[in-house]
């Protein structure tokens, strides 16, 4: 006797999307002891990693983004979350306005005699070390030197407990040493050069430091970010001389320039090597690979060749430690029913007060304030009150349920895809109409760029409201399509695709905003009910 169709199509369904989540875009663990790179598929830029008992604990670059630095955590090395960041502004005041591709560069992060160091610098400000003893929990921030052009700093406390700090110089292929005291937290002497070949290695930056087996290692990418590879130079003084070894290049793979990261060593005895691979509108994603030592050199990735240069995996057994832990992906979705934002979302400079109210104007909801920009148009360009996270997968679509209360004609909030260009979905009035409109603009130091591309009159509801549902589609390459719903059931698609852009040195980004310009103050403001990633 046959089956009905109707009676066997859920199960069809249920097996052809097995393993398929709405609420996690990209899903590294393939639940049958084996992972897919990348293990996140996010712009978590110039990774570095540690383990600390059986716990791993991962830092990013932030670059303008506030807070800085995000702390994840992860029990496999495959499956993370975002459990904190190592501050929520920088104190300086350049920072609490637009300052795109400044802040934090390339952090590292170290454990030492029950405290844990975060190291890094800025291009224009320094070096700073972020110290605590629980990582989830609240960070000291310490400005170690007023300097610009450091990058890139890494330390070691050597087996007679003196610490030491490697470190780059801005565009300048050199990498340099300074002694430092036993807290971590003074320069001891100027620093010396200990590394420099233009020939062989140029583009010399992002330095790793690894004592091991007799030897001084620094893991150190070389060749450029798009184009580059991974190098490890190796010495028996740490002042050197140091020689210097490629250990893993692109080879046939579609991976390019893998490099820059940071290595753990299991209790299994298994090396595993964490790095960047730079995808243009997704920013900088982290892929993990195996490592292994061969006459006290590393070789990273899958050696086809024999050649001690190993090749990135694409998929690879999951790290031997023993246990199985639950599918874990760093957070996305938010219900706005906290009292404190999602881990997820950061703003595009020192955030304020007075930009927002989280579940207290309104309850469950994120209230984003009307807050002056003062650009013709609304550039998005010099708003620092956009508040984003990371794309989150090839392809993922995000939505927002919102009710607009607008004050001033100039005001304006929606649902934005931000990069060097943008394009927002945004409630805005005109005249005594409120409309719906999709906007695109494009950084230009000379003129304010933002031109409507096609908007839709809105009719406010019993309570003089305006409330929709705006989404956005994403698709493999970063063409975004806009779309709006009236009754959060059936949606519009409104103007073409938008080719989503990276930003300076971010991947593009999406979120919310709400902004006034204006010279004169408005009262409006932006209410969402929940802010869903797929």
């Amino acid at each position: 006797m046959r089956t009905p169709l109707i009676k066997i199509l859920p199960l069809l369904l249920a097996v052809i999307f097995s393993g398929f989540s709405c609420a996690d875009p990209w899903v590294p663990d393939l639940g049958n002891g084996y992972y897919k790179n990348p293990i996140l598929f996010a712009d978590y830029s110039d990774p570095d990693i540690i383990k600390v008992g059986s716990d791993f604990y991962m830092v990013a670059s932030s670059f303008n983004a506030m807070p800085g630095i995000p702390v994840l955590h992860s029990r496999d090395l495959i499956n993370w979350e975002i459990i904190n960041h190592v501050y929520p502004r920088l104190p300086f005041e350049k920072h609490d306005r637009h300052a795109h591709g400044l802040g934090s560069w390339a952090p590292s992060i170290n454990y030492h005699k029950g405290t844990f160091y975060v190291y890094f610098c800025t291009p224009d400000l320094g070096l700073f070390v972020a110290t605590t003893q629980n990582p989830a929990g609240k960070w000291t921030l310490t400005h170690i030197t007023d300097v610009e052009l450091w990058e890139d700093p890494d330390v070691i406390w050597d087996d007679d407990g003196q610490a030491y700090l490697v470190r780059g110089k801005v565009r300048a292929d050199i990498l340099y040493l300074h002694k430092l005291s036993a807290d971590g937290k003074k320069l001891l002497d100027d620093g010396q050069i200990i590394y420099k070949d233009l020939q062989n290695q140029p583009v010399i930056e992002g330095p790793k430091f690894l004592k091991h087996n007799g030897y001084y290692y620094i893991f150190a990418p070389a060749g450029g970010v798009t184009t580059g590879w991974q190098a490890v130079l190796r010495s028996k003084s740490i002042y050197g001389p140091y020689e210097a070894k490629t250990v893993m290049h692109q080879g046939d793979t579609d991976i390019n320039g893998p490099h820059q990261g940071g290595m753990v060593e299991l209790d299994s005895g298994e090396w595993w090597f964490m790095h960047f691979q730079d995808r243009g509108v997704y920013g900088r994603i982290t892929h993990l690979q195996p490592m292994r030592w061969i006459n006290d050199w590393p070789v990273i990735g899958e050696d086809k060749n024999g050649d001690g240069i190993g090749e990135p995996v694409s998929s690879w057994k999951k790290p031997d430690i023993g246990k199985t832990f639950p599918i874990k992906t760093p957070q996305t979705s938010d219900e706005f029913n906290t009292k404190k934002l999602g881990l997820q979302w950061q703003w595009h400079a020192n955030p304020k007060a007075e930009w927002y109210s989280l579940n207290r104007a309104h309850k469950n909801h994120l209230r984003l304030y009307s807050i002056q920009n003062l650009t013709q148009a609304g550039n998005l360009r010099f708003a620092p009150n956009l508040l984003l996270q990371k794309f989150p997968a090839p392809a993922f679509s995000a939505n927002a349920q919102v009710t607009f209360h607008p004050e001033g004609e100039k005001d304006r909030a929606g649902l934005v895809v931000m990069g060097k260009t943008w394009a927002y979905l945004a409630f805005f009035k005109k005249e005594a109409e409120v409309r719906l409109g999709l906007f695109e603009g494009t950084y230009d130091q000379y003129d304010d760029v933002t031109r409507k591309i096609n908007s839709v009159s809105w009719q406010a509801n019993a309570q003089n409201e305006y409330s929709a549902t705006l989404k956005v589609e994403i698709v493999e390459g970063g063409n975004s399509q806009f779309s709006y719903s009236r009754d959060g059931i059936t949606f519009t698609a409104i103007g073409e695709p938008f080719q989503a852009t990276a930003g300076i040195w971010i991947g593009a980004k999406v979120g919310l905003f709400s902004l006034n310009s204006s010279i004169h103050k408005s009262s409006g403001y932006l209410d969402v009910d929940c802010f869903r990633v797929e």
